[in-house]
C-alpha cells in the first residue's frame, strides 16, 4: 500500500500516465473475498494489487503495479458519482488526459429491451431534471406528473427551454461518443453471458414482454439517471417518453440508474479544463433488475425485491464484457493513446 501522500508530495510526483479508469458506484464489502459488489469482480481478475489512498473519495484507487488501470468505487447516486469523479480528475498523481473512463455498473432494465444480465453501451446519458406535480393531481389526460420545466404538459418540449445539453444551464443530455459506444459493442456483441435458471424463474414473471425470454445478450441502449430510485409502469412511460424526447427520437431507453448524468457532467467539465477527454468516456450498464413490477403485482410490492442470484450476472456480465474492451485498449495503446476507436 502506497503510503498517504501529502499535496506537496503529490506536486512533485511524475503523473501516472493512465490507460483505463474502471468507474463502479458501489461495493458490498471487502474489495476481493467475500459477496461481490461492482468492483470486486474487477479487483479479483483484473489484478488489482495497489491500493492508493483517496482524500477525495471515501474508497481508495486500486491499481495494477504499473499504474495504466485504475478502479474506482464513486459511491451511489448522482451526488457521490459527480464529486468523485472530479476528484479523481483533479488529483496531480495521475495523468488521465489519454485515458479512457469505463462506466461498469449494473442497473434496472425495461423488459422490453432484453432480459436480466444483459449488457447496454450507451450512446446517450439522460438527466432527470424536471418539474413534477403531485401524481394524485394530474389532469386526467396526463400520462404521469413530470414534465420538462416551462413545457405544457409531459412528454412534449412545447413552451420549454430547449437547450439541454451538456453546457446548458440545465444539462439534461449529454450524447456520449457514439462511434466509441458501436466500436465497443461490435466488440463484444457475440459475448456469452451468465444465464441461470434462478434467472430465467425469475424473468418468468415479465414473460408477456418478448424480450425478457431470450437469453442475456450485449446491446446498445441508453442511460436514464435519476437521484430518485423509481420503479414502476408510469415511471417507465415517463423513462423511455424522456429519453426520446431530449434525443429527437435517436435514444432508447434501456438502463435506469442513480449515477451516470453526474459522472457525464464531471467529465463535460474535466474536458474544459484538459483533465481529460469526453469523447474517452464509454458507459456500460448491465442489468440486475427491471424497471416494473412483474404480472399481478403492484409496484410497491416488487420494488424491494431481492436480485436472483445475489446480483452475480449483472456483475460479471459487466466484468466480462467490459474488460474485453479495456484489453483492447491497453494491449494496443501505441494505437488508441492518440485515435480513439470508430
Amino acid at each position: 500500500m502506497l503510503p498517504f501522500l501529502t499535496p506537496d508530495l503529490c506536486h512533485a510526483q511524475t503523473p501516472w500516465p493512465v490507460r483505463v479508469v474502471i468507474v463502479t458506484t458501489f461495493e458490498n464489502g471487502a474489495d476481493k473475498g467475500d459477496k461481490p459488489g461492482e468492483l470486486q469482480l474487477w479487483a479479483e481478475r483484473e489484478h488489482l494489487t495497489e491500493t492508493i489512498s483517496f482524500p477525495g473519495n471515501e474508497h481508495p484507487i486500486l491499481s495494477n503495479p504499473e499504474h495504466t488501470e485504475i478502479a474506482i468505487v464513486t459511491g451511489m447516486s448522482l451526488v457521490n458519482a459527480g464529486p468523485s469523479v472530479m476528484a479523481l480528475g483533479t488529483d496531480p498523481r495521475f495523468d488521465l488526459t489519454h485515458s479512457y473512463w469505463l462506466v461498469a455498473g449494473i442497473a434496472g432494465i425495461d423488459p422490453k429491451i432484453a432480459p436480466l444480465g444483459s449488457a447496454a453501451w450507451a450512446r446517450y446519458v439522460i438527466n432527470d431534471v424536471a418539474q413534477s406535480i403531485d401524481s394524485r393531481e394530474i389532469p386526467k389526460d396526463w400520462p404521469y406528473g413530470i414534465y420538462p420545466a416551462g413545457a405544457k404538459r409531459p412528454a412534449s418540449l412545447n413552451g420549454a427551454d430547449v437547450h439541454y445539453g451538456p453546457n446548458a444551464p440545465y444539462p439534461i443530455v449529454f450524447p456520449l461518443n457514439a462511434q466509441l459506444a458501436h466500436w465497443a459493442f461490435e466488440e463484444t456483441k457475440q459475448v456469452p453471458l451468465m444465464d441461470t435458471p434462478e434467472m430465467r424463474a425469475y424473468s418468468a414473471g415479465w414473460s408477456s414482454y418478448e424480450a425478457t425470454k431470450g437469453k442475456p445478450k450485449v446491446i446498445e441502449g441508453d442511460s436514464f439517471a435519476s437521484d430518485l430510485y423509481w420503479h414502476g409502469n408510469y415511471l417507465n412511460q415517463y423513462a423511455r417518453d424522456w429519453v426520446k424526447m431530449f434525443t429527437a427520437g435517436k435514444g432508447i431507453f434501456a438502463m435506469s440508474n442513480m449515477e451516470d448524468s453526474a459522472i457525464a457532467a464531471s467529465m463535460v467539465r474535466l474536458d474544459h479544463m484538459h483533465k481529460a477527454d469526453f469523447k474517452r468516456l464509454m458507459i456500460l450498464r448491465t442489468a440486475s433488475n427491471y424497471t416494473v413490477p412483474p404480472t399481478g403485482k403492484k409496484a410497491y410490492q416488487s420494488v424491494e425485491e431481492k436480485y436472483p442470484d445475489e446480483g452475480l450476472p449483472a456483475y460479471d456480465a459487466a466484468w466480462h464484457v467490459g474488460s474485453i474492451i479495456t484489453h483492447k485498449i491497453m494491449n494496443n495503446w501505441d494505437t488508441f493513446k492518440d485515435n480513439v476507436p470508430d
